[in-house]
């Protein structure tokens, strides 16, 4: 869930490490440490560091008690197994105290494990399942005669106490090295891990290895580097290799060698990242959000990018091993995402719908493989996620492979273990998102969708050029759009959040395509302010939800049309309608409404207006707002609005 740094090289360990764990901040953590080594005066130890809390903590820690040296590893915990203290920060030590290990995920098995190691007399110092691998480890390495355990103790045989304790029992050489005892000792967990080691006793080497979450290798000049993500190190190093399910990573001085869980030598294989390091700053914003909502324009335009002709409207999806047959003759696909990539999959369903006349259900990736789900070689699945390493989303493409379907990937990272798996990948290349909120790869996440629709709708016959012709032409002015509306509304948000900051409860209506809008700025006012908010589609409002409705209430109500889609005019009307029975109860309504609408100017306390777009593409422009007005409101309330409580940005774990 949370950051993982490592580093081997020439350069003083510590502040690599810190920096590349301050920039993977925006995952979410509620402790930190970093265990270092190399260092003359450290006589062959391990330096460990730790403290709950930010990492303004770790780094008074250390500014007390320094340490140096040339390699090491840190890491930003996010609490699932015990609570943030510092007993239960990473990195954890084995029983001999000299072998450490960060981790990323959960040891489902680790109550069997930790049970075993007791009756062999391991004592554990934390709560966390974390522990255990390192004590795994430590079991590998007794197994294979490197270490002497005794009950009171366990002692490493390259010691001169164990020496003098059991001479008889010491072996002349170690067994095995680090690396196979990690081998040996990952086949033993059950779950989902990404993990970094290190070893006193062989400096200058540090051992990888995962099983589910995210975990990438960095090669730089005479210096290697691991993390978890990208941003991490990406102000060192451009060339990434993307550690797979399976394999195991050596990083040493020398360099960097791959293998798998049984020690078969895999090739190294370094992919070129094309973000710039500035993109990862807040290049003068106060919030990365605000940043990357500002960024929204490029973010759609470069997913577009060499993806549509302006000439003849035609829409090209090269890379796909999914034929142009296979996608004509497709009975259904099914779409599977988690939070606001699933808001992006209820809007796509529209769009599927609407131009190719393909049926789509969308489900949550998190409940898909529970219900036994109908999915066979007839349909396709498609998975939505920034990250591309979801858990959950993850679980759900194994079950449509497993069941026959092949499965394409909306993804916002190149190399993502959801794009390995799938057949086909359209990237939504909006650059690294720091903000847990997510907002430049939710209208990127759109942007792909409307491309994928348009291109079904073409291999499937359901448009004529002139229609594909003339949707391009409106999605190529989106970007221009976004930029007119961060101009015009942003100053108009920030005052509505004086007024509505202090509100207990919100909520949000939308018709049809714009339902899961209301339902993703209900979500991006809740994650980042705190305040209880629900999105509703606007028909339902006599279902229930007017129970909830009076004076204090704010009611954001979408209520745009294309003047030249009847179905589209006639949501209007019918939103117009709930927005009178607001209105009849003394709810105060805030209406996100089209350029030049004046009639709704009477009804409603307050106006956001956007431009005029296309029925399908409103929704990229309808959420800029949404975002801005959740933004402002967090702010006066004086919330950390790129790093809201209990969540992480990449949910990598069940």
């Amino acid at each position: 869930m949370c950051g993982i740094v490592g580093y081997i090289g020439p350069q003083s360990v510590v502040p690599v490490i810190i920096e590349g764990l301050r920039r993977l901040e925006y995952r979410g953590y509620d402790s930190a440490g970093i265990a270092v080594g190399g260092s003359p005066d450290q006589q062959g130890r391990l330096e460990l560091r730790r403290a709950p809390g930010k990492l303004k903590n770790l780094e008074a820690v250390i500014e007390k008690s320094p340490i140096h040296g040339t390699f090491g590893i840190g890491h930003t915990r996010w609490a699932t197994h015990g609570r943030p203290t510092e007993e239960n920060a990473h990195p954890h030590r084995d029983g001999t105290g000299t072998l450490v290990v960060v981790h990323n995920g959960i040891v489902e098995n680790y109550v069997v494990l930790k049970n075993a190691l007791i009756a062999k007399g391991h004592k554990f110092m934390s709560e966390t399942d974390t522990e255990i691998i390192a004590h795994v480890i430590q079991d590998e390495l007794e197994l294979a005669g490197n270490i002497v355990h005794t009950p009171d103790r366990t002692l490493d045989v390259n010691s001169a106490e164990a020496v003098l304790a059991d001479s008889a029992a010491t072996p002349a050489t170690p067994a095995i090295s680090l690396e196979e005892a990690v081998r040996r000792a990952v086949k033993r967990l059950t779950g989902a891990f990404a993990i970094g080691v290190l070893s006193a006793h062989e400096p200058d080497k540090l051992v990888a290895a995962r099983m589910g979450p995210p975990a990438v290798i960095g090669i730089g000049e005479g210096e290697f580097f691991l993390a978890s993500d990208v941003p991490g190190i990406l102000h060192h190093t451009r060339n990434i290799h993307f550690l797979q399910d399976g394999e195991v990573a050596v990083l040493t001085t020398a360099g960097v060698a791959i293998t798998d869980f049984n020690g078969q030598m895999l090739p190294l294989k370094i992919q070129r990242i094309a973000w710039d390091p500035i993109q990862a700053e807040k290049a003068g914003y106060k919030h990365f959000m605000l940043k990357e909502i500002n960024e929204q324009p490029r973010a759609v335009r470069d997913t577009t990018l060499g993806r549509v002709s302006l000439e003849t409207g035609q829409v090209f999806l090269p890379d796909m091993q999914i034929t142009a047959e296979e996608f004509r003759t497709a009975s259904h696909i099914t779409i599977a995402a988690c939070g606001t990539s699933w808001h992006s999959g209820l809007a796509g369903k529209f769009m599927i719908e609407r131009l190719a006349r393909l049926p789509v259900d969308v489900d949550y990736a998190s409940e898909y493989r529970y219900r036994d789900p109908i999915a066979d070689s007839t349909g396709l699945g498609l998975l939505i996620t920034q990250s591309g390493e979801t858990a959950d989303t993850i679980a759900a493409q194994q079950e449509l492979i497993r069941k026959g379907s092949k499965t394409l990937a909306i993804c916002n990272v190149v190399g993502a273990a959801i794009t390995r798996a799938a057949q086909g990948t359209i990237t939504t290349n909006a650059g690294p998102e720091i903000g847990v909120a997510s907002t430049k790869a939710f209208t990127a996440q759109l942007t792909a969708l409307f491309v994928l629709s348009l291109y079904l709708a073409q291999v499937r016959g359901t448009v004529t050029p002139e229609e594909s012709l003339h949707l391009v032409t409106e999605l190529s002015k989106i970007p221009g759009k976004i930029e007119e509306i961060l101009r015009s509304v942003d100053d108009q948000c920030c005052t509505l959040a004086k007024s509505f900051s202090t509100a207990r409860d919100f909520l949000f209506l939308g018709r049809g395509i714009h339902y899961p809008i209301a339902l993703e700025g209900a979500l991006k006012l809740k994650e980042i302010s705190y305040i209880h908010a629900e999105g509703y589609p606007a028909g339902e409002m006599k279902h229930g939800p007017n129970a909830l409705i009076d004076e204090t209430l704010p009611v954001v109500c979408i209520a745009t049309k294309d003047p030249n889609d009847p179905s589209s005019v006639l949501k209007y009307e019918k939103t117009l309608s709930n927005i009178q029975e607001v209105t009849a109860r003394s709810g105060r309504v805030i209406a996100i409404a089209i350029e030049g609408d004046e009639e709704i100017q009477h009804l409603v306390e307050h106006v956001i207006h956007i431009p005029q777009s296309h029925e399908l593409l409103l929704p990229i422009l309808e959420v800029v707002p949404l975002q801005l007005l959740a933004y402002h409101i967090a702010v006066r309330r004086g919330c950390d609005v790129d790093q809201p409580r209990n969540l992480a940005k990449s949910v990598t774990v069940e």
